[in-house]
């Protein structure tokens, strides 16, 4: 069973309350413990990994980066949109192991206007998006997704795990 943190609050208060930097570090640290789950070594990882799941959106993983304390992520769905494939979210997360978080360093998707482009996002913008990263990790592990370094998919570059 998935530990998670208990917070004294609802979706509707999360959203339109003013967080401080006390819930967000708790929601990174959600966030780390859901990214574990789906990449249980996501330390030692190197790559590009698929899960498929009968019945279920295909995601995606790339391993940007690994440092002795951090790795920097890139996750995805591929849909079809009228000029082809496109990533949607799309999502850049360093993960810091030592202190046991998964901020959002990039995170680009067209149903909610969480960032809107901003360069220098304020407290409340990054609680929003880690906000909307923790319910897709939550929901991924949910359907039984998980990323495992045997699985990588080898081949040259992103364009190798586009889907066809």
């Amino acid at each position: 069973m998935l530990h998670r943190p208990h917070y004294p609050w609802n979706l509707k208060a999360l959203l339109s309350g003013k967080p401080t930097v006390g819930w967000l570090m708790d929601l990174c640290e959600e966030n780390y413990i859901y990214l574990t789950r789906l990449a249980p070594e996501v330390r030692h990882m190197q790559g590009h990994y698929l899960s498929h799941l009968e019945g279920a959106t295909d995601l995606y993983l790339e391993v940007l980066e690994q440092t002795p304390y951090t790795s920097l992520l890139h996750l995805t769905y591929y849909f079809t949109h009228e000029s082809g494939q496109a990533p949607d979210p799309d999502a850049t997360i360093r993960v810091y192991h030592d202190s046991r978080q998964a901020e959002v360093l990039n995170l680009q998707q067209h149903i909610l206007p969480l960032n809107q482009g901003v360069t220098r996002p304020t407290l409340e913008q990054k609680w929003r998006i880690s906000l909307f990263l923790s319910k897709w990790l939550a929901y991924s592990v949910r359907q039984g997704h998980c990323f495992l370094p045997e699985q990588a998919v080898t081949g040259p570059g992103r364009k190798h795990l586009l889907p066809v």
